[in-house]
């Protein structure tokens, strides 16, 4: 991914702080099943809904949640283990998606989740940029150590020459 992309891939991105506004509906549809006490049903969801929110900083994600009972969770991106991308039928249908974000070690209390937003994909890209790292395409200095493993085993042969001929020169 080439700088400029990268940027204008971040820019996009860090739009995102709220759900979008098919979240409410994807709650709505997902409560009917319980007839009559839909509108109790509902009234959770809604406040789930207004008070969802999320921040990609440059060291990391932040997201929160709640009213009563708050949860805000923050994951700097060195920490990030693997991401995925999820969209059931009703998601697809209304635009939507969610993207979860895991740790090591954490089990499933470590997963930071990105509900509600249109361009999952995106996130996605972005988020791995930012776990992985930009690379520059330029050469690497000179005199700089050695990063790919064939330059490595490369410098470890020349080495192991190097030390074989002084050792023939002693004898």
């Amino acid at each position: 991914m080439t700088p400029v992309e990268l940027s204008a891939l971040t820019t996009r991105v860090k739009a995102v702080t709220r759900p979008e506004r098919a979240l409410l509906w994807l709650y709505a549809i997902s409560a009917l099943p319980m007839f009559c006490a839909w509108p109790i049903a509902m009234v959770p969801l809604y406040f789930r809904y207004h008070t969802l929110w999320y921040r990609f900083g440059d060291e990391g994600i932040a997201t929160g949640v709640g009213i009563l009972f708050r949860r805000e969770q923050q994951l700097t991106y060195a920490r990030m283990q693997d991401i995925h991308v999820s969209q059931n039928l009703l998601e697809r249908w209304l635009g939507i998606g969610t993207v979860t974000v895991q740790t090591a070690g954490a089990g499933a209390g470590g997963n930071l989740t990105i509900v509600g937003i249109r361009d999952v994909e995106a996130v996605r890209d972005f988020l791995y940029a930012k776990m992985r790292g930009v690379r520059s395409e330029a050469e690497p200095r000179a005199g700089a150590p050695a990063t790919t493993p064939d330059a490595v085993l490369v410098e470890i042969r020349d080495a192991l020459r190097d030390t074989a001929k002084a050792l023939e020169a002693k004898r």
